[in-house]
């Protein structure tokens, strides 16, 4: 049965990327957190879903379950939600490890006040006043808002593109360098366009790099 919300006292805020991540406490399945003390020195996948019990939610935990270790190896903790409870998170855990093998080893908020749902614009009114729609916010070490997804209730994340862009963050962040259209690891990066006549003759004369002009060059890491 769905909660009861009054609509007027809800606030439809958005983070936007580059924003400090807005910071809470909250109930999690491994306890109390509270997100600025929260995976330091780690990237966080934070992921919000409709509701515990459901099957697409369902699929898409089981998905981050069973590449964590992936997750693991860039160096990122994730962090589930729902505007569920703590009882129903755990009931939900266990039904779907007794069912299917697959464990949930990973924290998941229990937000049945709405108070992280409502922080981060997981709440779509035209999508539904009490469920949060399937949002991926990828935060960095410093806290900081690198990048969202937000995909409908009845449509399903892809795992494998939200692995692709974390890992393009973290070599952006590391080279320095941007990636192009479809870019997976092992392909060639952007280097950054020159800023001066003296870097653009420079790379017009640079033969070790894949150029197509001064302002769109590529280079293997």
């Amino acid at each position: 049965m769905e909660n009861v919300v009054d609509n007027s006292q809800i606030s439809y805020s958005m983070p936007r990327i580059g924003d400090d991540a807005p910071d809470f406490t909250a109930k999690t399945t491994i306890g109390e957190i509270t997100l600025s003390d929260f995976a330091k020195d780690k990237w966080i996948i934070m992921f919000s879903h409709p509701a515990d019990f459901t099957p697409v939610c369902t699929t898409e935990l089981s998905g981050f379950a069973k590449r964590k270790a992936e997750f693991d190896e860039l160096n990122t903790q994730l962090l589930g939600l729902s505007i569920d409870s703590i009882h129903s998170h755990l009931g939900w855990v266990n039904n779907v490890h007794e069912k299917t093998g697959v464990y949930f080893d990973f924290p998941i908020i229990a937000d049945i006040d709405m108070k992280v749902a409502k922080l981060y614009g997981m709440l779509q009114p035209n999508e539904s006043q009490t469920a949060a729609v399937r949002a991926v916010f990828f935060i960095d070490p410093n806290k900081k808002i690198r990048l969202i997804m937000y995909y409908p209730l009845n449509v399903g994340r892809n795992m494998d593109e939200i692995l692709r862009a974390l890992y393009a963050l973290q070599v952006s962040d590391e080279h320095k360098v941007a990636m192009p259209l479809d870019w997976k690891k092992g392909d060639k990066v952007i280097i950054p366009p020159p800023t001066t006549l003296k870097e653009m003759k420079e790379r017009l004369n640079d033969d070790s790099i894949e150029r197509v002009d001064f302002y769109l060059s590529k280079k293997s890491l």
